[in-house]
């Protein structure tokens, strides 16, 4: 998705103000908000009817941001830098205990969005267990029965992959694949 300027103003705004945006990342129409705003990742459960046990990964726009979430250490760090940005999602010891997923998007429009917002929640925009949308249309047509909704679609056309991040799992000392 190109970077235009109206959209990015647009949605920073709505991320800085505690909305649920859906947009395209460089995978399939994710859900998105800030980390740091506990309504509207709990407005992300229930658009999505998803668990509460079943954390969202967190997009980070740089290794520094990443680092200032999760333990990384030098072998991690050069993995990374062969996977991001891109498709890979990786859990790692957070910072605060626990684990973290996270993911640095091949994405212009979302580096450009956590430039001014700092690192997102993000999940596919989509309910739980149901197909991931590649369109504003099809977020459209997932939600649009149902109370909750996102705040703000962000049209970025339609998508040529249907294929989420592959996730991997770095808290063990061998990579473990969780997702292809």
């Amino acid at each position: 998705m190109e970077v235009i300027e109206a959209d990015l103003k647009i949605a920073a705004r709505a991320i800085k103000n505690g909305k649920v945006l859906a947009c395209p990342t460089d995978t399939v129409y994710g859900l998105i908000c800030s980390l740091r705003s506990r309504k509207a990742i709990a407005k992300i459960f229930s658009i999505k009817k998803r668990p509460k046990n079943k954390p969202f990964p967190v997009f980070v726009g740089s290794l520094r941001v990443a680092e200032e979430l999760a333990v990384i250490n030098e072998a991690q760090k050069r993995f990374l830098s062969k996977v991001w940005p891109g498709g890979t999602t990786v859990i790692l010891k957070a910072k605060k205990g626990g684990t973290i997923g996270l993911r640095m998007p091949h994405s212009g429009f979302l580096l450009s969005l956590m430039k001014k917002t700092g690192p997102l929640i993000e999940t596919s925009a989509n309910l739980s267990g149901s197909s991931p949308a590649l369109s504003a249309e099809d977020v459209l047509m997932q939600f649009m029965d149902y109370k909750n909704q996102p705040d703000i679609i962000i049209d970025g056309g339609k998508l040529k992959t249907s294929k989420p991040s592959r996730v991997i799992d770095l808290t063990k000392n061998e990579p473990i694949i969780l997702r292809k």
